[in-house]
């Protein structure tokens, strides 16, 4: 008989060695708070990098040295989502903590100073609520034609007719170009002056017509151009459960002689719920944090300002960069808390069917 292998056991957390990755994580997240809490924030910055970049190659010595070759190679492409997203994101958690703006120098320890502030604070917490306000009343008007618009086109392309395919790149066009080139073409869209809109309420009423002089012109004209970028994106993903409904269930229909509408809920449906579900949650989160549209073609006015562009002028207007990564945070707690109730009653409808 052959003697069973032996498995190498993990190294100890007391052996000092360059695998031993327990080691390192110890070590380096209490040398980053010490670093934190006590020097300054010029030197705390290499000092908690010099750690993240020991437990990293404490993880990859260790691979090597137990021939994890796959984790060696995604360590790359780990490493830099470490540098681009996951530093940042902690970093931005740690100011949220300390009173810091960017125009200064100075930065002290305050604990949830900010956050208390930014929820209780008359004047800060007031503007918050209705720019918090203003940006649910943009979900739900955008997110709503997004999924109408996006829906309605999905089933008229579901179909072959003539020159379908060009209108079809015709119609994806708009989510081809950038937010900008979209918010300046608006612009001039809606421009009392000389555009095309104001150009034909003029024809018809004979005045000067001003889309954004009032809330609910300003927060259609946002709408539509929103929904009108986006909702080629919704049409794309229903159109793909569309295609890939069985056709013997539409002839067996048919056949039975059951109505357009029982096919509809009966067999269509049924394909395009998930898709739909999965563009109603991903446009949710996007339409959340819609600053772009509104900065080209509002700046805010018109009781239009969105928790995000309120958010940006607190960080970088006005220099406040603490509060502002305090209320990044409520936003993603908020943004956390939604997705995951979302999540729940999806599963809830699943098994219930």
């Amino acid at each position: 008989m052959n003697a069973p292998t032996a498995t190498a056991s993990p190294p100890p957390l007391t052996r000092i060695a360059p695998d031993n990755w327990k080691l390192a994580i110890l070590v380096g997240v209490l040398v980053s708070l010490v670093a934190v809490l006590a020097a300054p924030a010029a030197v705390s910055f290499w000092i908690v990098g010099a750690m993240a970049a020991l437990i990293a190659a404490a993880f990859a010595i260790n691979a090597y040295r137990r021939k994890y070759y796959g984790g060696l190679l995604v360590a790359p492409a780990i490493a830099v989502l470490f540098v681009m997203n996951i530093f940042p994101l902690l970093w931005s958690l740690g100011l949220s903590f300390f009173a810091y703006q960017s125009n200064q120098q100075s930065i002290r320890f305050v604990g949830l100073a900010n956050y208390v502030k930014v929820l209780t604070s008359e004047l800060t917490a007031t503007a918050n609520w209705l720019a918090l306000i203003n940006t649910a009343i943009f979900v739900i008007f955008t997110v709503a034609a997004q999924m109408i618009v996006g829906f309605l086109l999905a089933m008229l392309f579901a179909k072959q007719f003539p020159l379908r395919k060009y209108l079809l790149i015709l119609v994806l066009t708009p989510m081809m170009l950038s937010v900008v080139a979209s918010g300046v073409f608006f612009t001039y869209y809606y421009d009392p002056t000389f555009g095309i809109l104001s150009y034909v309420v003029n024809s018809l009423t004979g005045e000067q017509f001003v889309l954004m002089s009032t809330k609910l012109g300003a927060v259609t004209g946002i709408v539509f151009a929103d929904a009108w970028m986006w909702s080629p994106f919704v049409m794309l993903l229903v159109l793909a459960g569309l295609v890939s409904v069985p056709k013997y269930l539409y002839e067996a229909a048919a056949i039975d002689r059951v109505s357009k509408w029982r096919q509809f809920w009966t067999i269509t449906f049924p394909y395009i719920r998930g898709l739909l579900m999965l563009a109603l949650l991903f446009r949710t989160i996007e339409a959340f944090k819609l600053a772009d549209l509104v900065i080209l073609l509002t700046k805010g006015g018109n009781d239009t300002m969105t928790i995000s562009y309120h958010l940006i002028r607190i960080a970088n207007e006005q220099n406040k960069t603490s509060e502002g990564a305090a209320i990044s945070y409520i936003m993603l707690f908020m943004v956390i808390v939604l997705t995951n109730l979302y999540l729940y009653l999806a599963n809830r409808r699943s098994q219930g069917a």
